[in-house]
């Protein structure tokens, strides 16, 4: 243990663990890019998020893969897309759309198939119980399933 860190015993904030949760998620990508990567079809919708895929965002141009002639009819939608985009994110960050088009038909990031393990479930419902009931515990509760499933997603090289 080095001589600068301290233990500390009893109940932290939950801001103090979120940083040391998210450093290996944020190395890759940024915030923004995880966020909307993940929440593709959520922004888009089933039909369009089923022929296109978020590639990157960098200095607020996001880059969007496409199959077939879709690159053209959302170049004309560019406006509505920035805007749910930037409406989902809470921020203007998306500034401008590239659009790739890809030979191969594009698939939309997977929704998570797996189920939490009941176990860390149980965990988790044991740790909020001293919590009153609101919406600070409904949060927290779905926070823990949420990364109890995502750990229990077996591992893709």
């Amino acid at each position: 243990m080095k001589g600068d860190e301290r233990h500390v015993y009893g109940p932290r904030p939950v801001g103090a663990l979120v940083s040391r949760l998210t450093r290996a998620a944020f190395r890759r990508r940024a915030p923004a890019t995880a966020q909307v990567i993940a929440d593709w079809i959520a922004i888009m919708g089933p039909a369009i998020a089923s022929v296109t895929t978020p590639r990157r965002l960098s200095g607020g141009t996001l880059t969007i893969a496409c199959a077939g002639p879709i690159a053209m009819e959302l170049q004309h939608l560019g406006g509505e897309v920035m805007a749910r985009i930037n409406t989902h994110l809470g921020s203007n960050t998306v500034k401008a759309l590239r659009f790739v088009q890809t030979l191969e038909p594009v698939q939309p990031p997977a929704a998570l198939p797996h189920q939490a393990d009941p176990a860390k479930v149980a965990a988790i419902e044991a740790v909020l119980s001293d919590l009153p009931e609101g919406e600070l515990r409904t949060a927290l509760a779905s926070l823990g399933r949420a990364m109890a499933t995502q750990f229990n997603r077996p591992r893709s090289r």
